[in-house]
């Protein structure tokens, strides 16, 4: 792998989403739930239904983003191709952005997502005050978004790199 490639999967892909990610969503969770003084862990608007809903929107909302970005830095060759004989191309790479984004979101959502709300309902507690949820939520959206963005955007770059 290049340099140029580790440098955008590293700072781009890692760091800046996870910035990103920590920033956009405290300010979703300020908006969306501003008018509560406590989140609680169950009902309508809860811990567990926006961890979840978080767990599956931002993967698909990152492949949505990142993979046009992706071609287009490498369209301007600000990103180089992976040259044709590094190229080992995913699967994933060969699907559309959407079944990419679609995919690695349920995986967070049944993988992430589900069982940390199941040790939550166990073993934590049973609400949140507002700033508690702010921090949790900005703080699970980072962690997630360092997790998946690096690997959506190895597909977006492996699939503006194709021949074929």
């Amino acid at each position: 792998m290049r340099r140029e490639h580790r440098q955008f999967l590293l700072v781009g892909e890692l760091i800046g989403s996870t910035i990103v990610n920590f920033l956009l969503n405290a300010g979703i969770a300020w908006f969306l739930f501003r008018s509560m003084a406590r989140v609680p862990l169950f009902g309508s608007a809860s811990i567990t239904n926006d961890t979840i809903g978080t767990a599956f929107i931002l993967p698909l909302l990152t492949a949505i983003v990142a993979t046009p970005l992706v071609a287009i830095q490498v369209a301007q060759k600000k990103l180089p191709l992976i040259a044709a004989d590094e190229l080992h191309l995913s699967p994933w790479a060969r699907r559309s952005l959407f079944v990419r984004g679609a995919a690695v979101g349920l995986a967070s959502v049944a993988f992430i997502a589900v069982p940390l709300m199941l040790l939550w309902s166990r073993f934590g507690p049973t609400e949140l005050s507002f700033a508690h949820f702010v921090w949790f939520k900005a703080s699970f959206a980072a962690g997630l978004g360092a997790l998946v963005t690096p690997l959506i955007g190895w597909w977006a770059l492996q699939a503006a790199s194709r021949t074929d």
